[in-house]
């Protein structure tokens, strides 16, 4: 039976007015789930509270078997460090640097290698040398990809990591993906607007009229 590295009991959050409520979820070893919503429905959100940045006004989240806000802060940040893969829609990559010291930047802060075989499925290999600030748009998207995926996470957050990206390269960009969990006994929690990258997954909720419901 695989592990549940995730599992999010009763959460409900609100800001200025509510955004979602009895919220109950689980993640397990292999497993990819992706959450489909309108803009502004909480879907990033209820990403950043899955993945410890977002502390929720009700309920408890267990990551890797740990209840998460009873943790001290630097035990957190281990998590995060060394077990958390963050994919966000902002690519948070240094401009005037290469895209290779960008990647050696992470696998220093996590104690791992460059693997040269992901870069070559996300067809970024030879572009290593380059200034990120040289790259376009979506090849920034795969290096900081690739940056995640070089940590050896055993879970993966993406927040839109295909909403840039044309057609063919969000399907490669989903092929890595769910090939990482599964080589990696990792898991992913996708947030997509898009039904087909979605459709990828094992499983699909929908965050809509503050409730994540089956898709």
């Amino acid at each position: 039976m695989s592990h549940t590295l995730l599992k999010a009991t009763n959460i409900a959050h609100a800001f200025d007015y509510p955004l979602f409520s009895h919220i109950n979820f689980e993640l397990h070893e292999k497993e990819s789930i992706a959450i489909l919503g309108r803009s502004g429905s909480g879907k990033s959100t209820l990403l950043h509270i899955f993945s410890s940045f977002i502390h929720p006004n009700e309920g408890k989240v267990e990551l890797l078997e740990q209840d998460l806000y009873t943790l001290k802060e630097n035990n957190i940040e281990a998590i995060r460090r060394y077990d958390l893969g963050i994919i966000f829609q902002a690519h948070y990559l240094f401009k005037g640097m290469k895209a290779i010291e960008n990647l050696e930047i992470a696998t220093l802060l996590s104690n791992e290698t460059i693997d040269n075989e992901l870069l070559e499925r996300l067809e970024i290999k030879e572009l290593m040398e380059q200034k990120i600030g040289e790259l376009s748009g979506g090849q920034q998207q795969r290096v900081s990809i690739a940056r995640v995926l070089s940590k050896k996470p055993k879970i993966i957050f993406a927040d839109e990591p295909t909403g840039n990206l044309d057609k063919e390269t969000a399907t490669l960009v989903m092929d890595v993906l769910l090939e990482y969990i599964q080589e990696h006994n990792a898991a992913m929690v996708l947030v997509t607007h898009d039904e087909d990258m979605a459709k990828l997954c094992d499983k699909s909720y929908k965050l809509e009229n503050q409730h994540l419901e089956k898709f």
